[in-house]
């Protein structure tokens, strides 16, 4: 994840954590391996994000802590630009800084691939009542590379279609819906019913959709999903380059209708904290972003002060959404590899990812979105269940060892046309070139 666009959202999430901070469970029974039980006293190392799920994991790490006196964790959180290269500093070192990493899924292959990574299929079978399986498909193939299991699911980043459902509900919006288009005022699901519906709520005083198409990758970010609904992807099912095609076309052009007829002027360079702004200040009626944006929106006390409440997620247009995830990971050249994994399948086990989510953290496990405690106690069914219907239907940006890069040249592209630089089959066309030639590395 892009951790550098959240300085708005951390105060926001500081006070998601505060409030909502995880109460202690029972002792949790996880499965790990029986050489590590007895192990000698280790200290784990372990590099993430400072993002709002970090301060969840650090309270519910104490509880770990007491139940394994001889694993200490100490936590280096840092702003995302940071990570990779500290990261790979210490994949290529002779001993490893870091015992736990969080791997964003444009990773993924590439380290595993790079022989940064131990593979864990051993540990999970080792693990019986650990079911792997109960984290959603989508979420646990990103983790899965060659055949073999190298990371496992921390959290989601799955987009969603966050809408003012108030505006939606209101009656004198809903009769001048109907006058100008003959049909009700209702949250879309098709991109031509996305613009429509942003350029009339423009033209009664707030803007249709706080969008984010600042270069790189925020606005291949959410693009990504106007091409899903528009029936595109970046690649074809036998690995072609597709993005300059008809149906990337229409998606971009009606990407920048959107923009330049329903968003806020002279947000080209816009990214996350903006469009985030735009939404709780009740500038703009939409916005796609991060799924887990929704219980900040609603909090009372949060960014929104008094539209909390009034927010409610629903599935992108077109159903199908970008998919991001961070996962855990081992590097390969860790000395405590077996108390790396207990402290792992510790976290993500299902007791305490119960605990994690309650708090506010992204959901990942099937049967935690279904648990009636965590309806009550988190933020309610219909949201848990709108999160599961995201993540059942969703695709990552890119794949391979070098997506990374696919991902900010094509978002370069994908900018230019916005901003008018370039024409949309020029734009798309440069995009494709640039991918194919990516690809085309040994």
């Amino acid at each position: 994840m892009k951790g550098h666009r959240f300085s708005f959202l951390l105060g926001a999430a500081a006070l998601l954590a505060a409030c909502a901070a995880p109460s202690a469970p029972a002792a949790t029974t996880v499965p790990t391996r029986p050489s590590e039980a007895a192990a000698a006293p280790v200290t784990l190392n372990i590099i993430m994000e400072q993002v709002p799920d970090y301060d969840i994991v650090a309270s519910l790490t104490r509880q770990f802590e007491a139940e394994h006196p001889n694993i200490k964790i100490t936590f280096d959180a840092m702003p995302y630009d940071a990570m990779r290269d500290k990261i790979l500093t210490s994949a290529l070192a002779p001993s490893a800084s870091y015992d736990v990493i969080i791997v964003d899924n444009p990773w993924m292959d590439e380290f595993a691939r790079a022989g940064f990574l131990l593979p864990l299929d051993d540990y999970i079978a080792q693990a019986p009542d650990y079911d792997f399986n109960d984290f959603v498909g989508p979420l646990r193939d990103i983790g899965v590379v060659d055949g073999k299991v190298y990371g496992v699911p921390y959290y989601n980043y799955a987009l969603g279609l966050i809408v003012r459902q108030d505006l939606f509900d209101n009656p004198d919006y809903q009769a001048k819906f109907q006058q100008a288009f003959g049909k009700p005022l209702q949250v879309p699901t098709t991109l031509e019913d996305y613009v429509a519906v942003g350029k009339f709520f423009k033209s009664q005083g707030i803007f249709g959709a706080a969008m984010q198409p600042q270069r790189g990758y925020k606005i291949f970010e959410e693009w990504k999903n106007w091409l899903y609904a528009a029936g595109g992807n970046l690649l074809d099912a036998a690995g072609n380059v597709i993005i300059d095609n008809a149906a990337a076309q229409q998606a971009l052009e009606m990407y920048i209708d959107m923009y330049k007829n329903a968003a806020p002027p002279n947000s080209v360079n816009w990214g996350f904290d903006e469009a985030l702004r735009s939404m709780s200040s009740g500038e703009s009626a939409t916005m796609l972003s991060y799924n887990w944006m929704l219980p900040t929106l609603n909090k009372p006390d949060g960014p929104a002060g008094e539209l909390a409440g009034k927010f409610a997620l629903h599935e992108v247009p077109g159903g199908k959404a970008v998919l991001g995830a961070w996962h855990w990971a081992i590097p390969k050249n860790t000395a405590s590899a077996d108390a790396a994994w207990t402290y792992i399948a510790w976290i993500t086990s299902k007791a305490i990812d119960k605990q994690r989510v309650i708090a506010g953290g992204a959901p990942t496990r099937v049967s935690v979105m279904q648990d009636r405690e965590v309806w009550e106690k988190g933020f309610g069914q219909q949201y848990y269940e709108t999160v599961l219907k995201i993540l059942e239907d969703a695709e990552p940006l890119a794949r391979g060892a070098r997506a990374e890069e696919i991902i900010n040249e094509v978002g370069t592209e994908l900018n230019s046309a916005v901003a008018g630089e370039k024409d949309v089959a020029a734009a798309l066309a440069a995009a494709a070139q640039k991918t194919r030639a990516i690809l085309a590395r040994p």
